[in-house]
């Protein structure tokens, strides 16, 4: 039965048997008990659960309306997928509000996966010669939701292991067993609720350490993904910066040898204006020149361009182990720096 009441919040209290320090919610998630009470926040659903019943407090505005009334109604009725239908009130109620929020956290990353995964496809792209900014302004909002999103993952994985490591806590969350003689009978013949109670909060930390392990592998992406993005602006970059170099040099040896058509361009009488050869013959020699000058620098440029070879290592070491358990190993090594021809080296 599903229905709405308001109510003053000292009358809840009282009607709760509860504190107002109880309900003022200083956490964003917390799990704890107060005088037979569960009292649950996850972020913007706060809830306090009874044997009997559970109570959503101040839903409106926050879209919960096809929630409570399309799944969780079914849930705490036992018609939904719950595992825990078979057992106490509080424990459908628990399990409801923990799916829902692990679901909402996983409708996050599903919504981030892709929108991440296709802006870094469009960033790491090795033929683009800069990068776009609206791709980066993308990616850097989706970075900042992840992050967020690993948060509330953090805090709801600590939330759920604060109870799993203390046993009274999870005993506490077992409302039935000291409410309902029954119950108890039912935990003293066999069925220890405490243990079912504690599965059912290992499978969410379960699921939210996947959720989380997933998101962490995100962010792994993204690092990796800013590191070629860095390396393939730096090739551009050093393209750039190459065709820069070699067009200096070949301006640097067209002005070198274009120095004589300037000593022939100054006017000076002499017997060489007179043959009409010498024009191409000074020409020829200006490119001629400038050519092999060009092509020599070049030539120096590339040489000092090309990445060293590694060095020589000889693979002379020979390791071998007799069955006494000693290890030798000779080698042969040629030292024509210190004239030694030949030594060998044995350890135990």
């Amino acid at each position: 039965n599903i229905f709405l009441i308001e109510k003053k919040k000292t009358e809840l209290y009282q009607e709760l048997g509860l504190q107002a320090r109880d309900l003022r919610f200083q956490h964003l998630m917390s799990i704890g008990t107060r005088n037979n009470r569960i009292i649950m926040r996850m972020e913007f659903l706060k809830a306090v659960i009874t044997p009997e019943f559970l109570l959503i407090l101040d839903y409106r505005n926050l879209n919960l309306e096809q929630w409570l009334i399309n799944e969780l109604a079914s849930q705490l009725a036992g018609e939904g997928q719950l595992v825990t239908y078979s057992l106490p009130f509080e424990f459908r109620a628990i399990e409801a509000i923990l799916q829902y929020r692990i679901s909402k956290l996983q409708g996050r990353l599903n919504t981030l996966q892709p929108q991440i995964l296709e802006t870094l496809e469009a960033l790491v792209d090795p033929k683009l010669l800069s990068v776009d900014r609206s791709k980066l302004h993308i990616l850097l909002q989706n970075g900042k939701s992840l992050s967020e999103l690993e948060t509330d993952l953090k805090v709801f994985k600590e939330t759920i292991l604060e109870i799993l490591d203390e046993e009274e806590l999870i005993e506490e969350l077992c409302l039935s067993k000291w409410s309902d003689p029954r119950v108890f009978e039912e935990s003293t013949s066999g069925i220890d609720h405490a243990e079912e109670m504690e599965l059912l909060l290992e499978n969410y930390y379960r699921q939210a350490e996947d959720l989380a392990n997933e998101a962490r592998e995100l962010r792994v992406l993204i690092d990796d993904s800013e590191s070629i993005i860095f390396i393939n602006l730096d090739s551009h970059r050093n393209v750039m910066m190459r065709l820069n170099l070699q067009l200096t040099m070949g301006t640097f040896s067209l002005s070198l040898f274009g120095l004589i058509g300037v000593a022939f361009g100054m006017n000076l009488e002499s017997s060489l204006e007179e043959d009409p050869r010498i024009f191409w013959l000074v020409t020829g020699i200006m490119f001629l020149g400038s050519g092999l000058i060009w092509r020599r620098l070049l030539s120096f440029l590339g040489r000092h361009l090309e990445p060293p070879l590694p060095p020589h290592v000889p693979a002379v070491l020979k390791k071998s182990q007799p069955a006494s358990g000693r290890v030798e190993i000779k080698s042969n090594l040629r030292a024509e720096t210190f004239g030694l021809s030949r030594s060998t080296l044995t350890s135990q």
